[in-house]
């Protein structure tokens, strides 16, 4: 009897610190990722995406000048 409930608290002792150790692994993981903020795609500021709408039809040049004007005043 003792054996078997020895066994199983063995098991979950096993899988605690396999989770214990999965976890460690993804904290320093986005330790690193935020550590290095040059290292990520840079997102698009306002300009560019106005940029991009404009190349690609969705407005046009009116639109455009107005919109670039409001941005950069």
């Amino acid at each position: 009897m003792m054996f078997g409930s020895h066994g199983f608290m063995g098991g979950v002792m096993w899988l605690f610190w396999i989770a214990v150790i999965i976890g460690l692994f993804f904290l320093i993981k986005w330790i690193v990722e935020q550590s290095h903020p040059a290292e990520r795609k840079p997102e698009m500021n306002s300009l560019e995406i106005l940029k991009n709408r404009y190349a690609s039809g969705e407005i046009d040049k009116h639109v455009f000048e107005q919109k670039k004007n409001d941005l950069l005043s």
